[in-house]
């Protein structure tokens, strides 16, 4: 007689039962996840991911476009677990993606293993996956080396309803947190980051919740704090204590945390300050354990002032406090802008969410910033940052795509273009001198007085380089581009009726594939 060796209870929960699929979503053969959103979208529900995918839908609006170009949003999710100490992370996703993500993120400097849990169409359809991430979990959660080990389940295994959700919680007292990252259901990989952390905040405020936690290694505070919600410059929340210590206030925790027990502290402050404004997971989760969420932050003269008296609202703090700390600050603040005046109209792109806070920064310091993109959605947090910008006659856009971005560059054509890899190259190929956001404006101290003036010397060097960069285009005008780029002797024989012949070609073999396949993009 024979008997299953089964590690927990999960074989006694109620599964949620949806159509059966007889081969997964996106492909034929099990191994692609670009299947297309909308088929993508419609295999998760029909396996049990509606709700998963209606708090995305809610959480992160999308439109009026689809949704921005972005990289792939698991890596954002993938960077914070991989920045935390004794959190191991395992990846559930078609081989392909598995090895993009990971070669993105030893490319920003990860230093540890990522776990993968291969498949293929048998065990995707059979439910043989769930049980392989289940061997592989237990397998891994060693408490000598891990304090939590975080599951993420990419596109296809979101699409076939790999439930993560039946994992246990913990296991010899590592914790298990599952996550869906799919492509289809969070826009970019900047919210990535909120759905983790808001996943852990969750675990870690039903935890204090039950009971007593670790305190942190720093220590308590002594003092009230106030929790910083955003990836910063590591100079920023110094800056940010500084300021605060005049209120009788300390800087909390950086949400995304660097380690487990500070997501408790992060906790127990009775402020949030929303520095990013799309983590609304997060949020949720500070709300629900009944804290005060700050918007905006002390960027440049105006947002300092408007900021410090936020924060002294939400902790009560004496109005002639609040007034001593905007006086010992705001005049560094101002003379540090008028130290490095920039000249020059700028446009002004990306995806980190920290965008708005840059253009009040660099319109502080003189520029003129009429465009300002962003890929991320309008929240409650970016209100007081918005109204700021459109008073001052900034078109800003949220959810700006690549178009959006590029057509006001060129019609504009500033002196300057702040985006993205795409929109710089295109900005340099008309000639504009273009700076790279993520890594020439993000890599910089923006709050406060050391913010102040950090971003002048940078930009004003760029636009220095427009002559330069007229230079560049005439030297390499009549080399060609797309087909005829090179140096020809003659014109190129380009037989463009050879190019729309295959195109044909190809075209009906879609076709047919696409028949073959019960009309399935894959």
């Amino acid at each position: 007689m024979s008997s299953e060796l089964t590690y927990d209870t999960t074989a006694q929960v109620d599964v949620i039962e949806g159509e059966a699929v007889s081969t997964p979503p996106g492909s034929a053969d099990g191994m692609g996840c670009h299947g297309g959103a909308a088929e993508m979208e419609a295999a998760a529900r029909s396996a049990g991911k509606s709700e998963i995918l209606d708090q995305f839908a809610k959480d992160y609006p999308q439109g009026p476009h689809d949704k921005p170009q972005s990289m792939c949003p698991a890596f954002g999710s993938l960077r914070v677990g991989l920045r935390m100490r004794r959190v191991g992370t395992v990846l559930s996703g078609s081989a392909c993606c598995v090895y993009g993500l990971t070669f993105v993120s030893h490319f920003y400097g990860a230093r540890r293993s990522v776990g993968y849990v291969p498949f293929n169409s048998e065990t995707l359809v059979t439910g043989k996956l769930f049980e392989d991430i289940r061997d592989a979990v237990h397998e891994m959660a060693d408490p000598e080396r891990y304090d939590a080990i975080v599951v993420t389940n990419l596109c296809v295994p979101t699409a076939s309803g790999v439930p993560l959700r039946l994992l246990p919680d913990e296991i010899n007292g590592v914790r298990i947190v599952g996550i869906d990252v799919p492509g289809f259901g969070v826009p970019t990989h900047a919210e990535a980051k909120d759905v983790l952390a808001g996943a852990m905040l969750k675990y870690a405020r039903q935890e204090v919740e039950a009971g007593p936690v670790m305190a942190p290694v720093s220590g308590v505070s002594d003092r009230p704090t106030v929790t910083l919600l955003g990836e910063m410059f590591p100079a920023d929340p110094l800056g940010i204590a500084g300021m605060l210590a005049p209120l009788g206030l300390a800087a909390g925790p950086v949400v995304p945390c660097r380690e487990w027990r500070e997501l408790y502290s992060a906790l127990d402050s009775q402020v949030v300050a929303a520095i990013h404004p799309f983590y609304t997971s997060a949020v949720r989760e500070f709300q629900a354990a009944g804290r005060t969420v700050v918007g905006s932050a002390p960027v440049g003269h105006d947002g300092t002032a408007a900021w410090l008296a936020a924060i002294g609202e939400a902790y009560n703090v004496p109005a002639a406090k609040v007034a001593e700390a905007q006086n010992a600050f705001l005049p560094a603040i101002k003379g540090a802008l008028a130290s490095v005046p920039i000249n020059g109209t700028i446009t002004l792109s990306g995806y980190e969410g920290s965008e708005l806070l840059v253009a009040r920064l660099l319109i502080e310091s003189g520029a003129d910033v009429p465009y300002v993109g962003t890929a991320c959605a309008k929240t409650p947090w970016s209100a007081h940052d918005l109204e700021w910008l459109e008073a001052r006659g900034v078109k800003v856009k949220f959810r700006a795509s690549l178009e959006d971005d590029c057509a006001a560059m060129e019609a504009i054509q500033p002196d300057l273009a702040i985006g993205t890899t795409p929109v710089v190259q295109k900005g340099k190929e008309l000639g504009i001198p273009s700076l790279y956001f993520t890594n020439l404006i993000s890599a910089r101290p923006l709050m406060g007085p050391a913010g102040a003036g950090s971003l002048g010397q940078v930009v004003n060097a760029a636009m220095a380089n427009k002559e330069r960069m007229s230079h560049m285009r005439e030297f390499f005008e009549g080399v060609g581009t797309a087909d005829t780029a090179g140096v020809w002797e003659g014109a190129p024989n380009l037989r463009p009726e050879f190019r729309a012949q295959n195109l044909k070609k190809l075209e009906r073999a879609e076709k047919a594939r696409l028949a073959a396949n019960g009309g399935v993009k894959c």
